[in-house]
């Protein structure tokens, strides 16, 4: 009799590698801890997967998802920030494994290319609807927006800045990320 297929291995395996990357990142995620982890054993994880590298990919398109899903209920640009600085402070393995990863599994042709992403060109959207011109014409906005956010989120996650001063370099984001707007609000269209 044939073998029948595990409908659940895909998602075990998956919330394997997530919990295994949380306990200790890149160093942990081996195929024979993930079979282990995932009660199951490797061939059945290269039967669903290719490789490692497919493995990280679900991971990162997973974890893309949950940001946006994250961030989707912001009335404001402001709130978006605030928003995708919570979700990466609460999901710190995600946020490194995406932004450690990412290049390399998404977009292999990223360094030949001028696209950055579709967070990026959202971003770029909203900016445009709410300043005007085209979203093209806001990349250098966008980019300083991000790299606000970015950097605190990763000054956080690291504790380079204490956590006592966390609230500071939240309100000094927020405040930065305001002044930006408000110039670009400003400059005549």
């Amino acid at each position: 009799m044939p073998r029948q297929a595990d409908p659940d291995l895909e998602k075990r395996v998956l919330d394997a590698a997530r919990k295994l990357w949380r306990g200790g990142g890149d160093k942990t995620l081996s195929m024979r801890a993930l079979a282990r982890a995932a009660r199951t054993n490797t061939p059945a994880i290269y039967r669903r997967f290719k490789d490692r590298k497919d493995i990280l990919r679900a991971l990162l398109l997973q974890a893309r998802a949950r940001q946006v899903e994250a961030i989707q209920s912001a009335r404001s640009l402001e709130e978006v920030i605030d928003l995708y600085i919570d979700y990466a402070l609460r999901n710190r393995w995600e946020y490194e494994l995406y932004y450690l990863q990412e290049h390399e599994q998404l977009r292999p042709a990223v360094s030949r290319s001028r696209e950055i992403g579709p967070g990026f060109q959202w971003l770029q959207k909203q900016l445009a609807e709410r300043l005007g011109r085209s979203p093209d014409e806001h990349a250098s906005l966008a980019l300083a927006l991000w790299g606000l956010a970015h950097g605190t989120v990763m000054l956080l996650i690291s504790k380079v800045v204490p956590p006592a001063r966390a609230a500071e370099l939240r309100v000094g984001c927020r405040e930065a990320i305001a002044m930006l707007l408000k110039g670009a609000e400003e400059k005549p269209r």
